[in-house]
């Protein structure tokens, strides 16, 4: 396979480990990103009025492909955080219905259920999952001993942000269809990362980010719902698509995607980023960073002197890992790796655990990780951050 590091914009000074955080584009998408905007730029009126919904329809059809779904099931959103608010706010909740969640869930999704679950006297459970994880039955037996009689539906990620787990999302949405529950995922990390099947995985609603793993521009995700389930779910804003004069096929579509003038380039570079994936061989790539975080991850703990949060198998890790560390100071460890060993990596705190959390994309390599092993090593020996 040919190199690939000097297709990507980031810069080189800085050793970059957190692409789970917002990605990074490759230039020939960003490039594809900005002959878009030119072309918006060069005759908005046209562009806008008749090109939008063409090239708005070309990534979808793309992305559906891609998902394995109809491209008349998913609309385009600018982070999974404002698709995940379409459902959140339309979502029938009575007094005492539950949610049922981990406690692992990103920090802007618990947000978001919250603030819904309590305006409607509901409860958003976020049940334990036992760390470390032992077993894909474990995590499912430690979920569903949060079930109530009053879960109404349940809300997991495919891959958890803080902790980097790959969670058994088919078979927690296989028993709660199962059980007659409506299915929700948070799937932020997975395209672009696991293989996404929609045809096959029973989620009624699934939200992704395609400029994460899938390395479009940033602003660019998607929602997914159920053809029978679209017409219960209000757009956020309110605004020419509502009652359109030039309706097209998809209420759905058109009362998500037409809501005034924005800027809508990075939705229309997904038909390039799937074939520049293509292209290049990303599964390829993707295998060799898996076992890139299948070899580190043992080490880096043991330096750290501290435990896997999981089996170290592809089973549960993909291309992140979140390494446990003991510090009282995690702001300081990470802004250290950064000022003074150009390591752009995360410290993350989440319940009484701290985690660095490494991600591995085709523009890196062994050489990093071993930076990183450097720079733990002088910080645990010269310095308090680390206890």
């Amino acid at each position: 396979m040919r190199e690939i590091e000097q297709d990507f914009l980031l810069n080189p000074e800085i050793i970059f480990l957190n692409h789970g955080s917002f990605g990074a584009c490759p230039k020939p998408i960003f490039e594809d990103y900005q002959e878009w905007q030119l072309r918006l730029e060069r005759e908005p009126v046209q562009f806008i009025t008749k090109q939008n919904a063409i090239a708005l329809k070309a990534a979808r059809e793309a992305l559906g492909a891609y998902l394995s779904c109809a491209a008349a099931d998913v609309v385009m959103t600018p982070n999974p955080s404002y698709a995940m608010n379409i459902i959140a706010k339309s979502f029938v909740l009575e007094p005492g219905d539950e949610i049922l969640t981990t406690d692992l869930e990103y920090g802007a999704m618990n947000r978001t259920w919250d603030y819904y679950c309590r305006k409607a006297g509901a409860t958003f459970r976020r049940q334990k999952i036992n760390l470390p994880v032992l077993s894909k039955e474990g995590i499912i037996e430690d979920f569903f001993a949060g079930l109530t009689p009053n879960t109404k539906a349940i809300f997991i990620s495919q891959i958890t942000s803080m902790t980097a787990l790959i969670l058994p999302v088919a078979e927690i949405c296989a028993r709660a269809k199962s059980l007659g529950l409506i299915t929700i995922v948070d799937g932020a990390h997975a395209p672009g990362h696991v293989s996404v099947d929609l045809s096959t995985l029973q989620a009624d609603i699934y939200t992704g980010a395609c400029h994460k793993w899938m390395l479009t521009p940033k602003g660019s995700s998607f929602l997914y719902v159920k053809k029978e389930m679209q017409a219960q779910y209000d757009p956020l804003v309110i605004s020419w698509g509502y009652e359109s004069d030039n309706p097209g096929p998809s209420q759905f579509i058109d009362y998500h995607e037409t809501q005034g003038t924005r800027d809508m380039a990075a939705f229309f570079t997904v038909p390039k980023a799937i074939a520049y994936l293509q292209e290049n061989n990303w599964e390829n790539r993707a295998a060799a960073c898996r076992e890139l975080i299948l070899r580190n991850y043992p080490i880096v703990c043991d330096l750290l002197g501290t435990k896997p949060v999981c089996p170290v198998h592809p089973d549960f890790l993909g291309q992140m890992c979140s390494i446990p560390v003991n510090t009282d100071q995690p702001v300081a460890l990470k802004e250290l790796l950064y000022s003074k060993y150009k390591i752009e990596i995360p410290v993350m705190v989440d319940r009484k655990y701290t985690y660095i959390r490494i991600s591995m994309q085709a523009y890196n390599s062994q050489a990093d990780i071993d930076a990183l092993i450097a720079a733990l090593t002088e910080i645990k020996a010269e310095t308090e951050f680390i206890r």
